[in-house]
């Protein structure tokens, strides 16, 4: 994989997520995270063929040294350890996770493969949920129409690596305060106040996509 990845990355000279169509339903790109040394807010969009979190880790050998995903259920985040060795307490990851990873230097980070043949969809407990803005949702461009869009959310933050702290959108009933912008690929701590499934619509196609994290 890190063959296949690093020889993309030199081609591409990328800034933003670019998406070209290879075959009538077959679409590959790639979306890049900006990570700092410290905590850095990721997801996976496309489907980069990974199958365990150290799978992500050895595509950037040296560079992240703790991922974590968040558990509904317990409402808590759960590591991986890079022990030089191995990884213990390595997870299985999926094309649609958000990710907590932290890094050694600032690096930036790529998901690249083809687009999911199924959009990331969420069981969203009451509590807080990880989640990604899914690559079919791509006319939402605020914190607050996520928010009307789910129906059942009163916080929405994103992770701000240079503060390294999470900045919130709060809906007031009225207003959202704090209003933020979101794009497609976009990880993202929301609160529920009930459980539900979201997305539940049938995927769309967009043979160009386009955006920056």
């Amino acid at each position: 994989m890190k063959k296949l990845i690093l020889p993309l990355l030199l081609l591409l000279g990328i800034t933003m997520l670019m998406a070209v169509e290879s075959a009538p339903s077959a679409i590959v790109g790639y979306v890049k995270y900006d990570c700092v040394a410290g905590l850095n807010y990721i997801a996976l969009p496309m489907n980069a063929g990974y199958g365990m979190a150290s799978d992500l880790a050895n595509a950037y050998p040296g560079v992240m040294d703790v991922i974590n995903y968040w558990d509904n259920t317990t409402q808590s985040w759960v590591a991986a350890n890079d022990l030089g060795f191995m990884w213990d307490g390595d997870f299985p990851v999926a094309p649609g996770n958000a990710l907590m990873v932290n890094a050694v230097s600032a690096t930036p980070i790529y998901s690249i493969g083809a687009m999911p043949a199924t959009n990331a969809s969420y069981s969203m407990v009451a509590g807080l949920n990880s989640i990604m803005l899914p690559l079919n949702k791509g006319t939402i461009t605020l914190a607050s129409e996520l928010g009307v869009d789910v129906g059942i959310l009163d916080v929405i933050n994103y992770w701000d690596n240079t503060t390294q702290s999470w900045v919130a959108a709060n809906d007031l009933g009225f207003m959202w305060d704090g209003d933020f912008p979101i794009t497609i690929g976009m990880p993202l701590m929301a609160n529920a106040l009930s459980s539900a499934v979201w997305p539940t619509g049938a995927r769309t196609n967009s043979a160009r996509l386009s955006t920056s994290k």
